[in-house]
């Protein structure tokens, strides 16, 4: 039981924060600790499908998800160099049910943590946690500062290089996919379409969509050897980025001349945690699970993830019990589609014959049978955690 339980998250991301409001809306008293000194995200878009939207509406979020953002009308897939469709997807006609929306990365946090708090949770920043001890229960904190902190549950939302995630795991090494992502946002065009696009070249792509608000989302993902840090904010010369693209079509590359100062971060694949809990401890998001972003599933595994493991805990008396159904539930699925979009950026990067034969079968079956290809991932946006 939740009534009353101290649970301290680490991480005020979109995992930490969701979860946050989900156990506090169950009775628990939730303090999530954030090391930045404000919660703030910039320069990034994110794609929030039906299976995430469904959380956030059960989480009594839903109006302020509306206002977040911009629904999804089409996904559209272009040939890169000229620009020509070669499939289109009409998400809202063949899916009049199901909720796609685009919306800044900060919208997002902003209207979680707002909802956090609401719930009764506390949010407290400038709290760098240094060590992570699970060896005793009470789960053990000490932070940069020197305070050591006692909690009955601690939750892992701290990203790719969890240190509760260490602590159940222990280290591993992420390997280099050979391919690198640069994102950036410049001014929407007045009446631009609500569509996602994706411009598919020999060895990189782009994806660009309006997220409301004035604003249109750029990420261009290239292959190549040369090794790039991982994380989000490396800055890089626009030139560089645009030079990746020059053999693209126009329209792109008047909204590459627009982009001022691109980040750019390396893409590594690691591996799905072993161990998502432990005793007092448990992880989530990309803590237990770092995904490529060729599915744009991050994100809405992060929610979907908060509902499963509040749920789990609120439902079950006993906590190891809750904490092992929790995982049950979620590895296997969270797995698949890792799995998935790993494969799905190889899709994107054809070139000669393969390419030209790809789109060619993609023209046919959005001509002919569109709903074949909306109908792809069915089993990741039309899963409904809350109805679990």
């Amino acid at each position: 039981m939740l009534i009353g339980r101290k649970v301290t998250v680490l991480g005020a991301g979109v995992a930490g924060l969701a979860v946050a409001r989900a156990l506090a809306l169950r009775g628990a008293a939730v303090t999530v600790l954030e090391q930045a000194e404000a919660i703030r995200e910039v320069g990034a878009g994110l794609q929030i499908s039906p299976n995430g939207a469904r959380v956030l509406r059960a989480l009594g979020l839903g109006a302020a998800f509306e206002a977040a953002g911009p629904r999804v009308g089409a996904v559209v897939l272009r040939d890169g160099v000229t620009g020509g469709q070669v499939a289109r997807l009409p998400m809202a006609r063949l899916r009049p049910d199901a909720e796609y929306r685009v919306l800044h990365r900060a919208r997002l946090i902003d209207l979680l943590a707002e909802g956090a708090r609401a719930a009764g949770a506390e949010i407290r920043l400038l709290q760098k946690v240094e060590t992570v001890d699970l060896g005793d229960h009470p789960p053990r904190l000490v932070t940069a500062q020197g305070a050591e902190i006692e909690t009955d549950l601690l939750i892992g939302a701290d990203g790719l290089h969890s240190k509760v995630y260490t602590a159940l795991n222990g280290a591993v090494s992420p390997f280099f996919t050979h391919q690198v992502a640069w994102r950036a946002l410049i001014p929407c065009e007045p009446g631009a379409p609500a569509e996602s696009e994706v411009f598919m070249g020999a060895g990189r792509h782009l994806v660009s969509y309006p997220l409301g608000q004035g604003l249109r989302n750029i990420v261009a993902v290239e292959e190549r050897t040369r090794w790039v840090d991982e994380g989000w904010n490396l800055r890089e010369d626009p030139l560089t980025l645009r030079a990746a693209f020059e053999e693209f079509c126009p329209r792109v590359q008047d909204w590459l001349a627009q982009v001022d100062e691109p980040y750019l971060w390396g893409l590594f694949r690691h591996p799905v945690a072993t161990r998502w809990f432990g005793k007092g401890a448990a992880i989530l998001g990309d803590a237990a699970h770092p995904t490529l972003p060729f599915l744009a599933q991050g994100a809405n595994m992060a929610l979907e993830d908060a509902w499963v493991l509040a749920e789990m805990l609120a439902r079950t008396p006993d906590e190891t019990e809750a904490l092992a159904s929790y995982q049950a539930l979620r590895e296997p699925r969270c797995t698949a589609i890792v799995d998935a979009a790993s494969r799905n950026a190889r899709n994107f990067h054809l070139s000669g014959l393969p390419r030209a034969i790809g789109h060619m079968g993609l023209r046919a079956i959005s001509r002919l049978a569109p709903g074949k290809l909306v109908g792809r991932y069915d089993w990741i946006y039309g899963c409904d955690v809350t109805a679990q």
